[in-house]
C-alpha cells in the first residue's frame, strides 16, 4: 500500500499516446473500480472527518488537509449501493475535477496499472451500473469498471449550465457564423451540459461519445469534400474517452489532409494538473477547463465567426 501512495502524485504527470494509468480500487463487495491517476492528488488513510449541516446525504463529512477543507463523497452510497461502513479504516481518493477538489471514500486502494485507451471499452447494455459507468476493461481477467464521476458531482452540486447575459448579449450574430460542430464526450452528463450551454448559439449540434466514433463521423463527412470546413465549424473533445482519447483524435484529425483545417478545442476535467505542452504537440487550438459555460460558449463564438 505504502508503494501505491508514495507513487501517485509522482504518476499523474503521465500524458501518453493514447494511453493511461488507472489507479485501482474497491467499494463495499469484489468489483474492482478504477480512476485515472492523472486526476489524483493523493491517497490517504481516512482522517478524521467533520460532519456539518445541511450537507448532501452522499457527502460523509469534511477533511482538513494541508490547510485545504475536502469534502468527503461516499463512493458506494453515490452509485446506489450501501454507505461505506468502518469508516476510519478506509481511504480517501483526493482528485481534482471540473476545477474544484474532493474527497472520494472508497474501502480499499489496490494498485496502478497501465494500459492503452482502445483497450478501454464503453460500458455493455443492461448492465446494472451502467447508469454510473463511461467504460470498463479487462485486466488479467477481471472486469474493471470506470465511474462517471462527472455524473455523481453533478448529482451532488449541479453545474451552472446557462450563460451569462453579459456574455449572451456579445455574441455573433449567428448568421456571421458556421453552424454546425461537433461534441465529444464518454460522459452524458457532460455532453448534455455543453449542448445546454451553447444554445444561445443557435449551432447544429452533432455527438460523439468517443474519440474513434468521432473521427468516424469525420472522415464520412469528409468522403465526397475537399475540405472539413465546406460543411463543418469545429469540434469540442474531452480528453479521457474510450478506444480512442482526445490527444489521439486531435493528432489524427491534423494527420488528415481534409480534417487538418478543423478547429479542435479540448475540454476535460484534467484542469490543475494539465500539460499545455501537450496540446500544442498535437495541434489542438484550445484547452477549456471543465464547466464555465461564459468560457466555452465565448471561445465556440470567437473561432466559428474567425471561421
Amino acid at each position: 500500500m505504502a508503494s501505491i501512495l508514495d507513487s501517485v502524485n509522482q504518476r499523474t504527470q503521465l500524458v501518453g499516446q493514447n494511453r493511461l494509468e488507472l489507479l485501482l480500487f474497491r467499494l463495499n463487495g469484489r468489483q474492482t473500480f478504477g480512476i485515472n491517476v492523472f486526476k489524483v492528488r493523493e491517497v490517504l488513510q481516512c482522517p478524521k472527518l467533520t460532519s456539518l449541516p445541511r450537507l448532501n446525504s452522499l457527502v460523509r463529512g469534511v477533511a482538513h488537509i494541508r490547510g485545504q477543507t475536502i469534502s468527503v463523497i461516499d463512493m458506494s452510497a453515490a452509485i446506489g449501493g450501501r454507505p461505506t461502513q468502518d469508516v476510519e479504516n478506509c481511504f480517501i481518493i483526493i482528485s481534482e475535477y471540473n476545477r474544484s477538489v474532493q474527497g472520494f471514500l472508497v474501502s480499499g486502494v489496490e494498485r496502478i496499472v497501465n494500459l492503452n485507451w482502445d483497450a478501454v471499452m464503453p460500458p455493455p447494455q443492461g448492465s446494472g451500473r451502467s447508469n454510473y459507468l463511461t467504460a470498463v476493461t479487462d485486466i488479467n481477467n477481471e472486469l474493471v469498471e470506470i465511474l462517471d464521476v462527472e455524473k455523481i458531482l453533478d448529482e451532488i452540486t449541479p453545474a451552472k449550465t446557462d450563460i451569462s447575459d453579459d456574455v449572451a448579449a456579445n455574441l455573433s450574430p449567428i448568421s456571421e457564423r458556421k453552424r454546425r460542430i461537433m461534441v465529444v464526450d464518454d460522459s452524458s452528463v457532460a455532453r448534455k451540459q455543453v449542448v445546454r450551454a451553447l444554445e444561445p448559439l443557435g449551432l447544429e449540434i452533432e455527438l460523439a461519445k468517443d474519440g474513434l466514433e468521432a473521427l468516424r463521423k469525420l472522415e464520412e463527412m469528409v468522403k465526397d469534400k475537399e475540405d472539413i470546413g465546406e460543411v463543418f465549424g469545429g469540434i469540442i473533445s474531452d480528453i479521457e474517452m474510450p478506444e480512442m482519447d482526445g490527444y489521439t483524435l486531435t493528432a489524427s484529425i491534423r494527420d488528415n489532409p481534409k480534417l487538418t483545417s478543423l478547429k479542435v478545442i479540448l475540454h476535460t476535467s484534467l484542469s490543475g494538473v494539465f500539460n499545455q505542452a501537450m496540446v500544442k504537440k498535437v495541434g489542438a487550438d484550445d484547452f477549456i477547463a471543465k464547466f464555465n459555460p461564459d468560457e466555452l460558449a465565448g471561445a465556440i463564438d470567437r473561432y466559428l465567426k474567425e471561421a
